[in-house]
This record gives C-alpha cells, sequence and structure tokens, in this order.
C-alpha cells in the first residue's frame, strides 16, 4: 500500500481506531499489595525538563521544601492523568540534582552553580514517583555544559575548567568534545554515579548528540579529528563512531553498575530523509539527525544496542515537510522484528501555542496521534512534552488524551 493510501486509510479510520482502543488496552489495576493486576504494559510517560527551570523548578532560588513541594505536584499530576513515568532531566548543562563527585550541582536550583541545595533532589523523586506506582528514568544531556560560552562563569570546581580542552564553543553554548576519548569516559562515568546511587528505572538521553547546525558556524574539534579520525572516511564517520560509542559503552555500563535497567533515547523524529537516504522517511526536515547530529538512530534501533526509543514526532497530521502519520509508519517498520520498544514523543507544548499552525488550535489533534498510532502494534506508548504543559493545559488538549484513551491505569511497560 502506498503512502497516501496508508495516510487515508488511518486517517479514515481514527474513530474506528479509537473505540477499539479502550478494548484492546487490557486496563489493570492495583492489587492491595501494590502490585498492578491483568494490565497490558503502555508508556504513559511525561518529561519534567529542569534546564532553565522550564519546568521546575518553578524558579531557580526556591527553598529546598517549596522545591520538593513542586516536584511532588508533578508528580501526584501525573497520576491524576493516569500516566506511569516521569522522565525527570538530572543533568542538564554537565551538572548534577545529585550530590555527584564528578559534577557540581545545577545551577537551576539554588541559582548559583555549585551550591548545595539542602536536599537530595534525584534521591527524593526516586522514592517519591516509586510510592506512587510510577516509574523514574533519569535524564541525561551528554556533551551540552552550559547555555552560554564564558568558563569563568562555571562553578570553580567544574571539569570544564580543569580541561578547558575539552570544551568547544559553538552557537553561543558550551560543548564538551565527543571526539575525545576522555570526555566520552568522564561524562559515562559522571551519568553512571547516579546510575549507582538510586534505582532509577532507566537512563534517558535526549536528542543533544553533536550540536544542531548553526549556519556560518563550524564546530571546531579539529585537533580531535587529526588525532583520532584517521581511520575514517569522512569527519562526518568519524564524529557516527563516536556517538555510536557513547551508545554502545553506557549500555554496557548501564547493564554492569545496576542490572535491569534500560536505555532509551529520545531523538529529533527524522532520522534521514529519503531524498537523502532510500531507507529514510518520505519527509523533507531540515534537520536529519544522521548528518546533522551525527547520531545513526536507526542503526541503534535495529543493532538492539538501547532498549527504548522515542523519536520526538513534534508535528501535526498532515504536515507538509515531515507529517506525523508518515512518521509513525516508518518508525513502526524500523522497530519492527527488533527487541528495541517504540514509544512516541508528543508535542504536547504546541497545543494552543501562538504561531503553531491551525492544527494545534484543535484539542483533539493530540488524541488523534494516539488513535492514529494505536493501529500499530510496534508503537507501545507515547511522552509528552512537557510537565508544565500537562499541568496547565491551556485548551484541554492533555484531558482529552487522558478521556479518550487513559480511562483505566496501565502498568508502565517493561
Amino acid at each position: 500500500m502506498g503512502r497516501m493510501s496508508r495516510r487515508a486509510f488511518a486517517l479514515a479510520a481514527l474513530s474506528t481506531l479509537a473505540m477499539a482502543q479502550g478494548a484492546a488496552a487490557a486496563p489493570g489495576r492495583r492489587g492491595p499489595d501494590g502490585p498492578w493486576t491483568g494490565a497490558a504494559a503502555e508508556m504513559r510517560g511525561v518529561w519534567l525538563a529542569t534546564v532553565a527551570n522550564r519546568d521546575w523548578p518553578s524558579r531557580a532560588g526556591l527553598t529546598a521544601a517549596a522545591q520538593r513541594t513542586e516536584l511532588i505536584a508533578h508528580l501526584d499530576r501525573a497520576v491524576r492523568d493516569r500516566l506511569n513515568t516521569v522522565v525527570l532531566q538530572v543533568r542538564p548543562t554537565a551538572d548534577a540534582l545529585w550530590p555527584s563527585p564528578y559534577e557540581p550541582w545545577s545551577q537551576y536550583l539554588t541559582g548559583t552553580q555549585g551550591e548545595d541545595p539542602g536536599w537530595d533532589p534525584l534521591g527524593t523523586a526516586v522514592r517519591e514517583a516509586h510510592a506512587r506506582g510510577l516509574e523514574l528514568h533519569a535524564w541525561f544531556n551528554p556533551y551540552r555544559i552550559a547555555n552560554h560560552t564564558d568558563p569563568g562563569r562555571l562553578a570553580a570546581s567544574h571539569p570544564a575548567r580543569r580541561h578547558p580542552d575539552w570544551a568547544v564553543p559553538y552557537g553561543g553554548k558550551l560543548y564538551y568534545n565527543p571526539g575525545l576519548p576522555e570526555v566520552r569516559a568522564f561524562v559515562q562515568q559522571a551519568m553512571l554515579d547516579a546510575v549507582g546511587r538510586y534505582p532509577v528505572d532507566a537512563v534517558h538521553f535526549d536528542d543533544y548528540f553533536y550540536p544542531y547546525p548553526v549556519a556560518g558556524q563550524t564546530f571546531d574539534d579539529d585537533d580531535a579529528y587529526d588525532e583520532y579520525g584517521g581511520d575514517f572516511p569522512s569527519r562526518a564517520a568519524w564524529r557516527r563512531d563516536n556517538i555510536d560509542q557513547l551508545v554502545k559503552e553506557m549500555a554496557a555500563g548501564i547493564k554492569r553498575v545496576r542490572p535491569g535497567t534500560r536505555f532509551g533515547v529520545s531523538p529529533f523524529g527524522v532520522w534521514r530523509n529519503a531524498t537523502t537516504d532510500s531507507r529514510g522517511s518520505d519527509t523533507r526536515a531540515g534537520v536529519q539527525t544522521y548528518d546533522d547530529l551525527h547520531a545513526d538512530t536507526r542503526r541503534w534501533v535495529r543493532n538492539h544496542w538501547i532498549d527504548y526509543i522515542v523519536p520526538q514526532l513534534y508535528w501535526h497530521i498532515g504536515n507538509a515537510a515531515a507529517d506525523y502519520a508518515t512518521l509513525v509508519d516508518w518508525w513502526a517498520q524500523v522497530a519492527k522484528g527488533t527487541k528495541t520498544r517504540l514509544y512516541l514523543g508528543e508535542a504536547l507544548y504546541k497545543a494552543g501555542a501562538a504561531g503553531q499552525p491551525p492544527a494545534w488550535r484543535d484539542p483533539v489533534e493530540l488524541s488523534r496521534h494516539l488513535t492514529l498510532a494505536a493501529g500499530y502494534p510496534q508503537v507501545r506508548g507515547h511522552v509528552f512534552f512537557a510537565a508544565k504543559d500537562v499541568a496547565a493545559d491551556p485548551i484541554g488538549a492533555m484531558a482529552r488524551v487522558v478521556a479518550d484513551h487513559y480511562g483505566q491505569p496501565a502498568k508502565p511497560p517493561r
């Protein structure tokens, strides 16, 4: 069946699928001792972003008690909306939301990088999430150091100040250089410290590997490429191998430090356009993860280097450059026959937002996404960006998702 006829079929079947989904979900309940009984596994997740105080804490400098109160409110909201997983950003800018021996406390807690907030946010989040039947996935950004380029603004103890040769300024931000083996070893050590300390249910990477391209600027990794890139046909191939190595080594490290903890990645939603690669999606996206971020996400799925993938499908159904329906179909085919679970990243933040296309002013748009995706057995759930938008829900898009699709609780997928 061709793409257009497949899409037309999917759209025509939306209402039928919505009715069928309730029967297919096999909703279950908690037993008297807590465990889930008789429930189908389905990812119902929400990202809780801390970078720039996007979702939490609402601002830097709140008291420890106020920070904790806000965190608990987000967890309680997830429960009320019958979600089952919170993806908490615990290392937004080469810093930490736990007492790390490797990196400073995050500035997004107190307003000053390196200042002890007086409590343990990650430890509290894990404990309180589990008490509510939620999974807690620890979300790390591997290479971003700062949203500025001045090393002097970093905490005096910051590794990027002790190792200035590790850092690359680019696009108004500061990044660790993924091409240096010592950097790759260090960032893994820093992230695995949290995995060793806390019973997190998963480790989660977002879409930032090499930085998104900035017109007219060059990511200066010449010295690293001269030293380590000789065996590769191009700089791009070397960069992709650097990220492949990070993913494979991190997967092995997680298994070593805390067996049973899963590893997931949430990349930009387009691997490659079909005009670039016949294996790619029928899209015309301006960014391709393989070429621009040097992240071969399709390979990670096919080789089961990761346990789950959550492509950020932040477009509406019918988008001319990147149709949500087209991308659901493409990712389902990529995941088919693999051991990597496929969940879909959903742009709740666009619902009702100024400047968005008309589709996002319709509170039913996101519900249609879940209905369409229900026609693909490879899709095992959804994650919503992000927690502040779940709480505010300005046009009722999340409420519609809950009413149409989350009528009963569902256990987290394993």
